[in-house]
């Protein structure tokens, strides 16, 4: 039996970081023209070999990744950096992205956080016009820095909602920080309209999914795997429909399960969680968003009824506005419809 082609199955990427949507290629001809010195792990042993389950390998995983972000020096690569993530996206299926960045960690090059916050922008609109898909905008905190620096990120997240910025997150190491310290800057945000997308549940166990949805008032999770090892609280994201941004490569790669199988993205949707789809960080854990779907359906085997399911939850998941939803729907039961010729599936 032929299989559906994954790569032109409509779906939403919700779960994309903005350094780390960087194409290898790109990380190593922007070191070169700006003079970085990069790692063998980011340019002849790539991808790296990864892990966080401990504070080393989570400090060595944020090295890599603030040397990959260090190669951004010019307004111009900032608009190849989003142009390419869009056209990645693009080939991948992917019809409305919803790319992460922390303005405060390219404050300092880009003349400030609303400098930059308006070049990515920018960048975004020109980069949906030139692929056809929608960009968007998800201004993220960072777990490791002052909540009051969050309340600045959040405020100026508030100014521009309808201008391009959807969301609101928070992430880095879960281990660090306290989340519910961050309450007041998602408080802001919320008020503001933005949907509340802090990470939650992949390095440290179910109970910060519960913290996100009880102190930041989350609307998605940032990965939320780790809601299966408490089963009141899957219930609760089920019941909720609170969308789990699920990033297989990235739990693997970072050893929050040793094996692609151990990912309970099985358990999760035969749970009924609505799940999206993430890549996370490509440029270091080496796979898009295809290649996500690809695994639900080699490692996990679901069915092309079930990989539907999984795109149409993606969408239901975004913030994209009714009438885009419901036209990317009907494309993904176009993509289920059998060829003219069913003989061949």
């Amino acid at each position: 039996m032929t299989q559906r082609d994954l790569r032109v199955l409509p779906k939403a990427h919700l779960h994309l970081h903005f350094s780390g949507s960087m194409r290898h290629l790109t990380l190593v001809e922007l070191a070169d023209k700006h003079g970085v010195r990069l790692p063998d792990a980011l340019r002849t042993e790539w991808p790296p070999d990864l892990s966080a389950a401990d504070e080393r390998g989570w400090f060595r995983f944020q090295r890599l990744y603030d040397i990959a972000r260090s190669v951004l020096r010019t307004e111009d690569d900032v608009r190849r950096l989003v142009r390419e993530a869009a056209e990645d996206d693009r080939a991948d299926g992917s019809r409305w992205l919803e790319i992460q960045v922390d303005p405060s960690g390219y404050a300092n090059r880009f003349h400030g956080i609303t400098e930059f916050t308006d070049l990515v922008l920018d960048a975004a609109r020109d980069a949906a016009e030139s692929t056809g898909i929608a960009v968007q905008v998800i201004i993220a905190a960072n777990r490791t820095r002052h909540p009051l620096d969050a309340r600045i990120l959040a405020r100026l997240a508030a100014q521009y909602v309808g201008r391009g910025v959807v969301g609101f997150g928070l992430s880095n190491d879960e281990r660090r920080g306290t989340t519910s310290e961050f309450a007041p800057a998602f408080r802001i945000a919320r008020n503001a309209g933005l949907l509340a997308a802090p990470h939650g549940g992949e390095l440290c166990g179910a109970g910060t999914v519960r913290t996100c949805l009880d102190e930041l008032g989350a609307g998605r999770i940032g990965h939320g795997v780790r809601s299966v090892e408490d089963p009141e609280l899957l219930k609760r994201v089920v019941d909720a429909q609170v969308a789990l941004e699920v990033c297989p490569a990235s739990n693997v790669s970072l050893g929050v399960y040793r094996h692609a199988e151990d990912v309970p993205l099985r358990r999760l949707y035969e749970a009924g969680a609505r799940i999206a789809l993430g890549a996370d960080d490509p440029l270091l854990f080496g796979s898009r968003l295809a290649e996500q779907y690809e695994t639900a359906r080699t490692v996990h085997a679901f069915t092309d009824e079930e990989l539907a399911d999984l795109a149409r939850s993606s969408i239901l998941a975004a913030t994209a506005p009714p009438d885009v939803q419901k036209s990317l729907l009907t494309d993904i039961d176009d993509w289920l419809k059998p060829p003219a010729d069913a003989s061949s599936y």
